[in-house]
């Protein structure tokens, strides 16, 4: 449910959020036809998250973060995974220095505060354990060092789902790192035309993202992070969110259909990313309390990829994303 034509006077009083709006309009003006991922974006990084993006080629989840990155006062770094890739490419590593016969560590991509991790699973194990530590403790560990990372970090990832060859599966340790897992879907057919436009003009002008108006800055950012922990959140409401992931772990007194599709439910961290990412979602939408459908729309993005199915549902076809929506028709609203 989108509030923004109805965000009331606060929206007009609070220059942090009409910095994000600000935001939110010329990344819309760039990535046409993917507002759900462009907000996505947003909660992510107000939510201190990281985004998980899955869809076919060419659908601008590339071009999105670059655009977050043009809109926002930091450094942006692209890191395409591929088989043969090592941890030290993402960490960096020690170099010898032979005229002052000393080790120097030389920083790796992670160093930056947007990070695109192109095509995760193409990468191995090692690769994917190094990201891991960066994304769960904001840090990395280089031999008997560990080096932190910026304060603003946020990392998305992307999968395709058409090609498994060469591909090595994110543990279920690494997805549940992730905040929220988001499906990106084609633009319709009107959409289809203003990207044929938009393209044109940039072959025009030479120039495929022009800058915003005026960058936000990450001061900005930590102001709204503090301002999202001071929304209301009501007692019936967090029952809520304990009562949607309880039910993943005890689904059968919820629904005879979940008990049977379930093998694993979420985690904590899947509490934490749904009333983190209802308080921004609320927060964009400039109201100063969350509320039940707020919930109920980050609740998919938070939890679908945290449930592991029985063999035999996915046998059966049964989706992660049938669960989820079992589940918020069987847990009573408040």
């Amino acid at each position: 449910m989108d509030d923004r034509s109805t965000a009331g006077p606060r929206a007009a009083a609070d220059p942090t959020l009409t910095a994000f709006k600000s935001l939110r309009s010329y990344l819309e003006s760039q990535i046409l036809g993917q507002e759900r991922l462009i907000e996505r974006l947003l909660i992510a990084l107000l939510a201190d998250g990281h985004l998980l993006v899955e869809g076919p080629p060419g659908l601008a989840k590339t071009r999105a973060i670059k655009a977050l990155a043009h809109g926002l006062d930091g450094s942006f770094q692209r890191v395409q995974f591929t088989p043969d890739m090592l941890p030290s490419d993402l960490t960096g590593s020690d170099i010898y220095r032979p005229g002052e016969g000393i080790f120097q560590f030389q920083r790796g991509p992670l160093f930056h505060n947007l990070i695109l991790a192109d095509e995760v699973n193409r990468a191995p194990a090692k690769v994917q354990s190094a990201l891991l530590e960066a994304m769960g403790e904001h840090q990395i560990s280089v031999g008997s060092a560990t080096y932190p990372l910026p304060r603003l970090f946020l990392v998305m990832a992307t999968q395709n789902p058409i090609e498994h060859e060469g591909t090595y599966p994110l543990p279920e340790a690494q997805l549940d790192r992730f905040m929220l897992h988001t499906l990106v879907d084609y633009p319709d057919r009107a959409t289809t035309l203003r990207i044929m436009a938009l393209n044109r003009r940039e072959a025009i002008t030479a120039e495929e993202l022009p800058p915003p108006a005026s960058r936000l800055s990450q001061d900005a950012v930590f102001a709204a992070r503090r301002q999202i922990l001071g929304l209301t959140l009501v007692d019936a409401v967090a029952e809520y969110i304990a009562a949607l992931v309880d039910a993943t772990r005890r689904p059968a007194p919820y629904s005879a259909k979940l008990g049977e599709w379930l093998r694993w439910g979420a985690s904590p961290r899947a509490v934490l990313a749904i009333e983190r990412g209802a308080r921004a979602l609320a927060w964009l939408q400039g109201r100063d309390y969350v509320s039940p459908e707020d919930v109920q729309a980050i609740a998919p993005d938070a939890l679908r990829h945290r449930l592991l199915l029985d063999y035999g549902a996915q046998a059966r076809g049964v989706t992660a994303q049938a669960c989820v929506e079992e589940l918020l028709s069987q847990v009573p609203t408040p």
